[in-house]
C-alpha cells in the first residue's frame, strides 16, 4: 500500500519550495499519495492541494488578530482534513505562526511530524523551540548555523543546504524581459520586489515607484506576485505610466536586471543569488513594527547580511526608508567600486549555504523515515 504524505505550506517561497520537494519524493518513491496546502507550484509537482496559500498570507501582528476567525477556520478545516486523509506524516513547510500550532495536534494524533525550512526562532520567539522538542520528530534545517542554534537548545537538527541554490543554478528563462515589456535592447532594468503579501506592496511600492521617478533613463519593472490580484498593483502603475511590471516571472526579471529594490525576505536571498546589486527595504505598520522591534533579536533583517554576519547590502527599515535615503543607497549601486564589493560578497555566501541539491537531500531523509504502510 503507498504511503500518503501531508504537506503545509502558507507562502509563495513556501510553495516554491515545497514543489521541489515533491518532484524529489516522487522521483524516489513515484507511489507516494500527497495532499496539502501550498500553490500552483505544488499542484503542478503533483500535489493535491485543497487550500491555497493565497488564502492564507497575513502579515504582522495586528493583521493576525483581524483575521483571527479566518485563521481558526483554517485550523479546523486542516484537522479534518487530515484525519480524512489519514497521512502517515505530515511536513510543515516554514510558516510557523500556523503550523507550530498544528505540530503538537499531528503528533498527538500518532502522526510522524517533519518540518522542513525551521521557524527562524534564533531571531524571535525563541520560547517556540519547546514545541519542536516535544513534538517534531525531524527537523530538516536549510541555513548552516541552525543545526548549531537547534542543538544548544536540545533538538537534533539536519542541514541539507538551501534549496535556492539548486532552483537558481537550475533555472533557464522562457523569455526575453526586454521584447516581453517592448523595452530597448540596450536599456538597464531595475527590478522592484515589492514583496508577495497584499500589505508589503501596498505598504512598499509606491516608495519604489516615487524612486523610478527621478531616474527615467532606466527601465524600472515590477514583479507581480502571482497569488495577489492585479488590482494591487493598478493604483501605483496608474499613477506611474512609465513604469512597467510583469507577472510570475520573477526570476526572468532577476536574469536580466543591473540592478534591484527588494522588501525584506527571501527574495534578498534570490537576488544575490543572481548576482543582482541590492538595496533592502521593509516598512510595516506602525505597531507592528513596534511591537518586532522589542521582540526581534538581529543585528540586520536580510538573509543576505544575517548569513555573512556583516552589512553587504543597505538596509532601509521603517522611518529609514525614505526617498532621500533610498536614492542615495540606489545610487551606490550604480558605483562600480560598490557593485564588484557587493559580487564578491555574494560568492562568499554561496559558499556558505553549501551543497546544491537540497531537495533530493531532505526527500531521502522523509522516505527514510515515513513507515511504509501494512
Amino acid at each position: 500500500m503507498s504511503r500518503r504524505i501531508y504537506i503545509i505550506a502558507g507562502e509563495a517561497s513556501g510553495d516554491l519550495h515545497a514543489s521541489n520537494l515533491i518532484r524529489s519524493l516522487l522521483r524516489q518513491d513515484s507511489t507516494l499519495e500527497i495532499r496539502g496546502w501550498g500553490g500552483d507550484l505544488m499542484e503542478e509537482a503533483g500535489c493535491d492541494v485543497v487550500k491555497h496559500y493565497r488564502d492564507l498570507a497575513f502579515m504582522g501582528f495586528i493583521e493576525v488578530i483581524r483575521n483571527l476567525p479566518t485563521i481558526l477556520g483554517n485550523l479546523r478545516f486542516a484537522k479534518r482534513d487530515m484525519e480524512a486523509f489519514r497521512p502517515d506524516a505530515v511536513i510543515f513547510v516554514d510558516y510557523p505562526g500556523f503550523n507550530l500550532r498544528l505540530v503538537p495536534w499531528a503528533k498527538g494524533k500518532g502522526i510522524r511530524t517533519i518540518y522542513y525550512i525551521s521557524p527562524q526562532l534564533w531571531a524571535w520567539h525563541k520560547s517556540r523551540v519547546k514545541i519542536i522538542r516535544k513534538a517534531v520528530d525531524d527537523l530538516l534545517v536549510i541555513l548552516p548555523f541552525e543545526e548549531a542554534f537547534f542543538a544548544g537548545e536540545g533538538v537534533k537538527a539536519h542541514f541539507v543546504g538551501h534549496p535556492l541554490v539548486e532552483v537558481v543554478e537550475q533555472f533557464t528563462p522562457s523569455l526575453d524581459v526586454h521584447k516581453e515589456l517592448e523595452l530597448s535592447p540596450d536599456q538597464k532594468i531595475i527590478a522592484l520586489l515589492p514583496g508577495s503579501r497584499r500589505q508589503e506592496v501596498e505598504n512598499m511600492l509606491p516608495i519604489m515607484a516615487a524612486l523610478a521617478r527621478k531616474y527615467p533613463d532606466f527601465a524600472w519593472v515590477i514583479a507581480e506576485a502571482p497569488g495577489l490580484a492585479a488590482d494591487v498593483y493598478a493604483r501605483i502603475l496608474d499613477q506611474y505610466p512609465s513604469l512597467k511590471s510583469i507577472r510570475g516571472k520573477t526570476y526572468e526579471l532577476l536574469s536580466r536586471a543591473h540592478a534591484a529594490i527588494v522588501t525584506s525576505g527571501t527574495a534578498t536571498l534570490e537576488t544575490a543569488l543572481f548576482n543582482v546589486p541590492q538595496v533592502v527595504a521593509y516598512k510595516g505598520s506602525a505597531i507592528s513594527f513596534w511591537i518586532a522591534k522589542r521582540l526581534v533579536r538581529l543585528s540586520y533583517i536580510s538573509l543576505v547580511n544575517l548569513l555573512l554576519d556583516r552589512p553587504l547590502v543597505r538596509e532601509l527599515i521603517q522611518t529609514d526608508l525614505t526617498i532621500p535615503q533610498l536614492e542615495v543607497a540606489f545610487q551606490q549601486l550604480l558605483e562600480e567600486e560598490s557593485r564588484a564589493a557587493m559580487l564578491a560578497g555574494y560568492e562568499e555566501l554561496r559558499a556558505r549555504l553549501g551543497q546544491k541539491e537540497a531537495s533530493d537531500t531532505a526527500a531521502r531523509h522523509i522516505l527514510a523515515v515515513v513507515p511504509t504502510r501494512k
